[in-house]
């Protein structure tokens, strides 16, 4: 059996401490390494930090104000796409110029909300905007001339089952929902599908299903997609059997549905991408929480065939969870570390790499990363979009800002950024969920 990550007793004072003032504040600990410490090729990794209350820092969600938007690097500017939406998380450019949004959120999690732990923790998904029912919908934006702002949009799918990643092959098109990858037909320029889903492979979900989303991507020959599975737990305090298929990549045949776990022990990926240039599969991924404000760091990684990368057992490599019980010290020898950390507690959903010359120079090469933010950490990281530069085919130098200001002066998110994606025009794509809009950065005039 594996013990809670915090005993009851931890729990209830952490429910105290975030109903002080009737909000949920700072608690627990505070970091003591720069957000720098923790990024790049070799980040600082120092011994877990225990606590009796776990660190909440939970930005409520508050929206923007009326005229209010994202802060763009030098040399860039943002529009708004689209707003009114309703829990925006995932963006995908059609190749005719379209722009699919999934607008979604958790679906029915029965057994994950259970006993004190769940009750504390939905209180904290409620207050950072996590808590509203899912409208399983995907809906079409179109910006015909070109000046950044959609003049129509229309549902293009509804009636889905928490979707979230989206990917179009030849005139398949495929949509990840949190329990099933189902395909429907498409013809360029439609903008409503009413043909019944085809489900091609169940993915994990169940009544816990913890990490809900799931993302996919298709190799470039389209023969092949790659489909992310979260974890079920923190560090598989539900036992290793809540686990299967999960914290992991699948490989899945576009046309039968048969499929394997290509890589795992990433305890929750999300967005992938081809890199231009080697072909290799990247992804993001969120680590485990509760250890202390400085771990563990989130990551980017090439994916390698067969890997095994950790999770629950350890965290970059060989430093062992002690939570974790019982170790397994063969998995741990096995254990590859990631190539590139992006900071602690950032919570990193969507990825693209740069395409074409749209965009300034600085941003020629290398990958976007839309961090969530965190909910674990003292002071707040994350809530922004980075840009990190490549060269040779790996991570290069530490993450630069490219869209800022989603927190306010006291700590509460306009907006948080998820999905990111590249426009037919070369403009970068935001999914904002609690802003409820859709971004578009581009070069400045």
């Amino acid at each position: 059996m594996h013990a809670p990550s915090f005993s009851a007793k931890a729990w209830l004072a952490a429910s105290a401490c975030a109903a002080i003032v009737g909000g949920l504040v700072a608690c627990g600990d505070t970091a003591l390494l720069p957000p720098e410490a923790g990024m790049g090729a070799n980040p600082a990794l120092p011994q877990p930090r225990k606590s009796l209350i776990p660190t909440v820092n939970i930005a409520p969600a508050k929206g923007w104000p009326e005229g209010a938007m994202p802060t763009p690097m030098a040399g860039l500017a943002v529009t708004a796409l689209a707003t009114g939406l309703d829990h925006p998380r995932w963006v995908y450019a059609l190749p005719n110029g379209d722009v699919l949004v999934a607008e979604t959120n958790a679906p029915p999690k029965p057994e994950d909300g259970k006993g004190l732990r769940g009750w504390f923790m939905k209180k904290v998904m409620g207050r950072a905007g996590a808590g509203a029912p899912t409208a399983n919908r995907i809906t079409l934006l179109r910006d015909a001339d070109g000046d950044g702002k959609a003049e129509s949009r229309s549902v293009f799918l509804e009636n889905l089952n928490s979707p979230f990643g989206m990917v179009l092959v030849g005139n398949d098109f495929y949509v990840a929902n949190t329990d099933a990858v189902v395909r429907f037909p498409y013809q360029a320029g439609q903008t409503t599908i009413t043909a019944a889903p085809v489900k091609l492979v169940d993915l994990p979900a169940g009544p816990i299903n913890h990490h809900w989303t799931k993302n996919i991507v298709a190799s470039p020959d389209g023969r092949k997609l790659y489909v992310t599975v979260g974890s079920n737990s923190n560090v598989g305090e539900r036992g290793m059997e809540a686990e299967a298929g999960r914290a992991a990549i699948w490989e899945v045949d576009a046309k039968t549905g048969e499929h394997r776990v290509f890589a795992s022990g990433l305890r929750n990926p999300n967005g992938m991408g081809w890199a231009p240039g080697t072909g290799a599969l990247w992804t993001v991924v969120n680590e485990r929480d509760e250890i202390g404000s400085d771990l563990v760091p989130d990551y980017l990684t090439l994916v390698r065939d067969g890997v095994f990368y950790g999770w629950p057992y350890s965290y970059y490599g060989s430093h062992v969870d002690e939570r974790v019980r019982p170790p397994r010290p063969d998995l741990v020898a096995k254990a590859v570390p990631p190539d590139y950390a992006l900071g602690s507690h950032v919570a990193p959903l969507g990825m693209a790499f740069s395409e074409g010359k749209a965009l300034p120079p600085l941003l020629a090469s290398g990958v976007f990363v839309g961090e969530h933010g965190s909910w674990n950490r003292v002071p707040h990281s994350g809530y922004k979009v980075v840009f990190v530069p490549f060269e040779n085919g790996l991570p290069s130098g530490l993450p630069l800002d490219v869209l800022s200001g989603f927190l306010s002066s006291e700590g509460h998110a306009y907006g948080r950024p998820v999905g990111v994606a590249i426009d037919k025009r070369g403009a970068l794509l935001v999914a904002d969920d609690v802003g409820n809009a859709v971004w578009r950065v581009s070069a400045s005039r």
